[in-house]
Parts: structure tokens; C-alpha cells; sequence
């Protein structure tokens, strides 16, 4: 919960420093996003391969867990392509924010990167604004809500709604509310998620 509240603190403040123009112009029109997005990248790598129990997870992990992530990213873009037709933004571009799985930080950079040849720098930013946020609020129902869809919908439901956090940010509330034997099915189901979306947005970026 601290580490989502820092994150909308600093980007609060961004949106502050770039209204005031505080920031120089040869920086942000300069290749820093870019190189920050492949810092992400080389960071997830870092997270995911780091963690100590991931081989015994994946040696242990029944086949037919792999239904959960796929389930969970192709009823989020259904409802991401649904949603997307009540508003001005195209299907495309629904899918693009809901293809961010949770991944707040890096969805948001790689739509806001990809978009601008085709909407430009305004628009595209606020597509990647509205990405940023949206899964922003993902995480933070999931943290909320996890004892209620445990309770409600099974011990899968947090899991299928925390996407890519699943394995970090929301591992600890959603084993406290569906039990430590969710463990191998979060961290599949985190890993799958986070590998998905530098696939899935710029896949849904380019139409």
C-alpha cells in the first residue's frame, strides 16, 4: 500500500513539475523514457529471476494452473475492449490500458512511447495517464477486496484480480485472504501476467 501511495505522490508531482514547466525541454524530448522503460525491463528480469522459490514453484506447478493467468489477461481485455466503446478512445486502445495487467509503471511508459507516432505526444500521454491510473486502482481493489472474493468467488478470485501483482505487491493479502496454498498458483499467475504485458501493449499499441 506505501509503495502505490508513493507512486501516485511522485506522480502527482510530475504532472505538477511538467504544468509549471520546471522540466527543460531538451529533457523531455530526449531518449530518457526510453532508456527508464529498459531499465524496467532489466528489473523485472531481476525480480522474477531472483526470487528463491522460483524453481521449486515451477517444478512443482500443475499444468492446469496456466489456465488462471490466461483466463485472468483474456477477461481483462474482454472487459478492457467493452469498456473502451463507452468512451472516446478506440478498442485498440482499451485493450492497450488493460493489457498493462496490473503493471502500472511499465504499461503506462510503453503506451505513452508507442502511442505518440499515431495519436501524438498529447493524446498518447493521456492514454498512458489513464493506463497508469487505471491500473493504479486495480492493485488497490485488489488490496481492499481480497477477503471478499475469497469468500465470495473462491480462493482463485484475487488472484485472477491482482494481475502481475500477484506476485509482489499483492502476494501477502492474497495468501492472508485464500491460504499459503495459493502460493504456486499467485506466483504463476504474477509471472505469466508480467511477461505478458511487453507483449500485449505493444501488440495493441500498433493498431
Amino acid at each position: 500500500m506505501k509503495g502505490t501511495v508513493a507512486t501516485l505522490v511522485f506522480f502527482a508531482a510530475g504532472c505538477a513539475a511538467g504544468w509549471a514547466d520546471l522540466i527543460p525541454e531538451s529533457v523531455v524530448e530526449s531518449d530518457v523514457t526510453t532508456w527508464i522503460l529498459y531499465v524496467l525491463m532489466f528489473l523485472v528480469g531481476i525480480g522474477i529471476g531472483s526470487n528463491p522459490d522460483l524453481k521449486k514453484i515451477i517444478r512443482a506447478i500443475d499444468p492446469r494452473l496456466l489456465v488462471l493467468p490466461l483466463a485472468s489477461i483474456a477477461g481483462t481485455l474482454v472487459l478492457s475492449a467493452c469498456v473502451s466503446l463507452l468512451t472516446g478512445w478506440g478498442v485498440s486502445d482499451g485493450l492497450a490500458v488493460g493489457g498493462g495487467m496490473g503493471y502500472y509503471s511499465l504499461s503506462s511508459i510503453l503506451i505513452s512511447q508507442y502511442k505518440e507516432a499515431s495519436l501524438g505526444a498529447q493524446l498518447a500521454a493521456e492514454l498512458g495517464t489513464i493506463a497508469l491510473l487505471s491500473n493504479i486502482f486495480r492493485e488497490l481493489f485488489t488490496l481492499v477486496a481480497s477477503p471478499f472474493l475469497a469468500r465470495r468467488f473462491g480462493p482463485f478470485a484475487p488472484i485472477t484480480s491482482a494481475g502481475a501483482t500477484a506476485i509482489d505487491v499483492c502476494l501477502p493479502v492474497i495468501l492472508k485472504s485464500s491460504g499459503e496454498r495459493m502460493l504456486p498458483a499467485a506466483v504463476i499467475s504474477g509471472i505469466i501476467s508480467d511477461f505478458s504485458v511487453p507483449l500485449l501493449v505493444p501488440l495493441f499499441c500498433s493498431f
